[in-house]
């Protein structure tokens, strides 16, 4: 018997979300400095991936208001994470670059969810990791469907 849209979907949305938590946490618990709340880590994300973005770029890449996002970045630029500078075609808009602080703090936070992620996995048997593995171009697929 096969699976069902609806069913899949519905699994699929409470595992993530789970995992996701999970892994946070799991990540967060062990860091030896405070680390930053997890919506400033996603805009330092989408900014490391696209020097150069507006606010507004960002707002849409997360799915959030371009006020909430102008909100991070004023707290992000004000701590020494993010570089501002005038878009050259629109003088009210600004362009974002992440500082050389915000690369290292994000490339550890990077590496300390990979080991942990990895240590989990490592106790995975060959089958599961093989069905994560043959998992992943069905759920990309989803994700650029669900990002429109």
């Amino acid at each position: 018997m096969s699976a069902t849209p609806g069913a899949v979907a519905d699994e699929l949305s409470t595992l993530l979300g789970r995992l996701h938590r999970t892994l946070r946490r799991a990540a967060r618990s062990d860091l030896p400095d405070e680390p930053l709340p997890a919506a400033q880590i996603e805009v330092l994300r989408v900014v490391q991936a696209q020097p150069g973005i507006g606010v507004k770029a960002v707002a849409t890449a997360l799915g959030t208001a371009p006020n909430t996002v102008s909100t991070l970045v004023g707290d992000l630029t004000a701590n020494g994470y993010l570089d501002r500078s005038p878009d050259p075609g629109n003088r009210r808009a600004v362009r974002l670059t992440v500082t050389p602080t915000a690369t290292g703090l994000i490339n550890g936070y990077t590496d300390h969810r990979r080991r942990i992620a990895l240590a989990a996995a490592d106790q995975l048997d060959q089958a599961d990791i093989d069905a994560l593995a043959a998992a992943l171009p069905a759920l990309n697929r989803l994700l650029t469907l669900l990002e429109g």
